[in-house]
């Protein structure tokens, strides 16, 4: 063979080894649908105020519907169904037809995450620019359609089990039942609202047992005398500005705040301020530790799918014994036996003193993302600054999710007791979640 020829040849093999039908498939494997997927679904979840347990419901579903999409993609990944309480087998592709997976995995991501919410026009909007891009990047419009159905399938099989997890039924049990008891919760200012989720332990879980698989040990007994172990841990709380760390602890009280019920008052005017829940800023922690990884799309979803399902069933062991303790927020316990003009920090959250929320969902998702990612993994945290606060920095997830759970203390929410033995249960969760959800294979 000449030369010329050799080149000729070499010309043919190039112009045809990446062909104008297949030129878009590395473009449309970019994670940063999945990631740009989830974060719309966040911002609806601020925009709509939801709960911080209804708002790990929607991560969940959503989570596992963008996996399922996606995984016939990747044989070495195993499908959730049968591993997910109730789960039955997932709706898989045709065989021998083209499909672009990563298509229908966003479109079933939001196809869910569209259901769950309340302003679904934005995530409408938000899906048709994802099409148009896929359009433009070259995929026959015959893939684009045939991805549609099949996330749509996907979509539909997704919420269809959701439909069965009780959800639905809680919706007419009775409100939070306020008693006499001095020890039990009440609405706090400024707002005085009802208890948030009194019926959560109903919700089936993703891979929990049962609500009641991880029962805390009960809290400190309740007891108004001066010098009682209770007493002792309320001033903890009450004095926990007071000293030299006040502005460091102030700080990370308000960058773990994650209260989406937060309010301000002046005079007759009320108005609220948007925030992230404690599980979205855990969703968001998720998408940097993807693309600090180089986590490709399948790896991604894969994180979310097993950071949410954490997140998800943290919350129903957190509250199940939220309301069954029933323990009295601080700021009622100073109001009434200490100082009536003590304020937290932090705006008191809806809903009972035990366990501590954060400490129970933060730990959990660190347990999970460390399973998944390793330690140590030094990252930037900011995924607050587009609420206005600045970055921190951490050299663990665990690092993370512990100056969490302390926040609470020095948010003037929680007693010593919610947070650590709130860290206890999370990591008994996450370990639940590493040790019985197989994603991927061998």
């Amino acid at each position: 063979m000449t030369w010329r020829s050799f080149f000729l040849a070499l010309a043919f093999l190039q112009l045809f080894a990446c062909t104008p039908s297949d030129a878009w498939k590395e473009k449309a494997a970019n994670p940063e649908w999945a990631h740009r997927s989830m974060k719309r679904v966040t911002d609806v979840i601020v925009h709509d105020i939801f709960s911080p347990p209804v708002a790990s419901r929607v991560y969940a579903y959503t989570s596992v519907a963008g996996y399922e999409a996606l995984r016939p993609d990747y044989p070495n990944y195993q499908t959730l169904a049968g591993q997910l309480r109730g789960l039955p087998p997932v709706p898989q592709p045709e065989e021998g037809k083209e499909y672009c997976l990563p298509l229908a995995s966003a479109h079933a991501m939001l196809t869910v995450g569209k259901a769950l919410i309340f302003s679904e026009d934005s995530i409408t909007v938000f899906e048709e620019s994802i099409y148009d891009e896929f359009k433009k990047m070259g995929v026959p419009s015959a893939v684009i359609q045939r991805s549609i159905d099949y996330g749509q399938a996907v979509a539909d099989h997704v919420l269809a089990w959701a439909g069965g997890d009780h959800y639905s039924e809680t919706r007419s049990y009775p409100k939070y039942d306020l008693t006499d008891d001095p020890a039990k919760w009440r609405p706090t200012p400024p707002d005085y609202m009802d208890g948030i989720e009194p019926h959560w332990r109903d919700i089936r879980p993703f891979l929990l047992d049962s609500a009641q698989q991880f029962i805390p040990p009960p809290p400190t007994a309740y007891d108004e005398r001066e010098g009682s172990q209770f007493y002792k841990e309320v001033m903890e709380v009450h004095d926990a500005l007071q000293g030299e760390n006040n502005s460091e602890r102030l700080e990370i009280a308000k960058f773990w705040d994650c209260n989406p019920y937060v309010s301000t008052h002046s005079g007759h005017v009320m108005f609220a301020t948007k925030k992230i829940t404690p599980g979205g800023h855990w969703i968001g922690i998720t998408e940097l530790a993807c693309k600090k990884a180089g986590a490709d799309m399948m790896k991604s979803t894969e994180a979310y799918a097993r950071t949410s399902i954490a997140l998800a069933d943290a919350f129903i062991s957190c509250w199940d014994e939220k309301y069954r303790s029933n323990l009295v927020r601080p700021e009622t316990f100073i109001n009434v036996y200490i100082d009536k003009d003590w304020r937290p920090a932090l705006q008191t959250p809806p809903f009972p003193e035990y366990t501590s929320g954060h400490s129970v969902i933060s730990t959990a998702a660190a347990v999970t993302l460390t399973d998944l990612f390793g330690e140590p993994f030094p990252f930037e945290d900011t995924v607050e600054e587009e609420y206005g606060l600045p970055r921190r920095s951490f050299n663990t997830f665990l690092e993370a999710s512990g100056e969490a759970a302390v926040s609470r203390l020095y948010g003037g929410i929680h007693y010593r007791p919610a947070i650590v033995n709130g860290v206890e249960q999370g990591r008994k969760v996450g370990h639940w979640v590493v040790d019985h959800l197989t994603t991927e294979k061998g």
